[in-house]
């Protein structure tokens, strides 16, 4: 693995309701690290489809302080655009909580901003080189005066920066298109995916692969004992796209599975 260079003044953050209903985020400093070869299939990322969420408490208390600043979310980010830094954060804040509560995936097309609702939809465009990708904010930071994004490690590796550390960005607000209702008729058939272990000859071992998916994936891992067989393999799933498959692929891999492979049902 190759050791970065900068660190993230807040990592992933820690949401306290304190009294007075105000938020309490704890910053968390380090040395950030890299794979030493991001996925190929990185690169080919798409872009998460922009839709209506629902915005929720968590994530979204105003005003918060930070290391002695205040700030206060944007009730309609309509039109917001920005100019300035970006940074991203990776395999030291990978599983852990976001500041919505949902579980920071380094492989996701996610960031962390300041200020605009949780959740919402950017363009963040590399004016270095004029790449772009759509991400989607779920934290908050960063907390450094010359920066206005913290990435994930996939959004930094689609605009081609995550060697460096930092990039000069411009981020836009990207509005839900109206929504339309489906025709149950005309709905395709969904195949799921599941990231499956080899055949293992033991239980326990079955047992301790399935607490590694349980640490590294919202994917829910079960042991399936081999018909007329005291073997067994553990698979996580079902996942709703061979993308999201392949990232915990590339998470199992990491964290040496054993043998572990993407299936089609």
């Amino acid at each position: 693995m190759t050791i970065k260079r900068w660190s993230r003044d807040f990592g992933i953050l820690t949401i306290g309701l304190i009294v007075g209903c105000q938020s309490s985020l704890i910053s968390r400093e380090g040395i950030d690290f890299e794979p030493a070869d991001p996925p190929a299939w990185l690169e080919n990322l798409p872009d998460p489809i922009v839709h209506d969420e629902e915005r929720l408490l968590a994530g979204n208390t105003t005003p918060y302080s930070v290391l002695g600043e205040t700030y206060t979310v944007l009730s309609d980010a309509t039109g917001y655009v920005s100019e300035g830094y970006a940074s991203w954060y990776g395999t030291k804040f990978h599983g852990r909580p976001t500041a919505n509560g949902e579980r920071y995936d380094m492989y996701a097309l996610t960031a962390a901003h300041r200020r605009l609702p949780i959740p919402s939809y950017v363009r963040v465009t590399n004016l270095d080189n004029g790449r772009s990708t759509i991400v989607r904010i779920n934290d908050r930071g960063p907390f450094h005066e010359d920066r206005v994004i913290d990435l994930s490690y996939a959004a930094a590796v689609k605009l081609n920066f995550e060697k460096v550390g930092t990039a000069r960005v411009r981020v836009e607000v990207i509005q839900a298109p109206p929504q339309t209702r489906s025709n149950p008729a005309t709905l395709p058939i969904v195949t799921r995916y599941f990231v499956q272990t080899r055949t293992l000859n033991d239980l326990d071992a079955a047992d301790a692969v399935t607490k590694v998916f349980g640490r590294i994936s919202d994917a829910i891992p079960s042991v399936v004992r081999i018909a007329d067989e005291s073997t067994y393999r553990v698979r996580a799933g079902p996942l709703v796209s061979r993308t999201q498959a392949e990232r915990l692929l590339a998470l199992a891999v990491m964290h040496d599975l054993p043998g572990p492979e993407v299936i089609e049902e």
